[in-house]
């Protein structure tokens, strides 16, 4: 698998396409799938935090281009990435194939109010998802307390949008 290192952070040298391809390849197989969309911010935490560098290193299955100064840090390297791939795109297209399924869901992140607008979006544009839970990133309970919540759900996939460091 082809990457791009960008100041430590190892990017798939993908484009949207081919991550399509490939999720619908591990949705198929059944395979748990932990993607990260990093974007500049994410690369200078990293590299201010070692656990976190850590995570990034040892963790995804995917870290795809989440921002133009991702992909203009790549053409600067000499090593273009062919594309931006967002976790908003991957995140829309991800809840058509969920909705196509007819899949359980779980949302965890953003503020309440924009949780509250995403539950109201899915109940009138992705009528098949099963929505097992959704709340908003700023609780403040331990991880392993949310963890555990999540997977009482048993949903099939959750989408988290936190911000570093959750």
């Amino acid at each position: 698998m082809s990457k791009v290192n960008i100041l430590g952070v190892d990017f798939d040298n993908k484009t949207f396409n081919q991550f399509q391809n490939e999720f619908i390849n591990r949705l198929n197989n059944h395979l748990s799938t932990f993607i990260v969309t990093a974007n500049p911010e994410i690369v200078m935490a990293a590299n201010e935090n070692p656990e976190f560098m850590k995570i990034l290193k040892n963790d995804p299955d995917y870290i795809t281009a989440d921002g133009i100064g991702i992909v203009k840090a790549a053409k600067m390297l000499k090593q273009p990435l062919p594309e931006r791939v967002t976790g908003y795109d991957l995140f829309t297209w991800l809840m058509d194939v969920a909705s196509d399924r007819g899949s359980r869901v779980y949302l965890i992140g953003a503020k309440p109010q924009v949780i509250h607008a995403v539950q109201s979006k899915i109940a009138k544009e992705y009528s098949n998802i099963n929505l097992v839970g959704a709340e908003d990133g700023y609780f403040t309970e331990d991880l392993e307390l949310v963890a555990r919540r999540i997977q009482k759900a048993q949903p099939d996939k959750d989408y988290a949008a936190l911000g570093f460091p959750k």
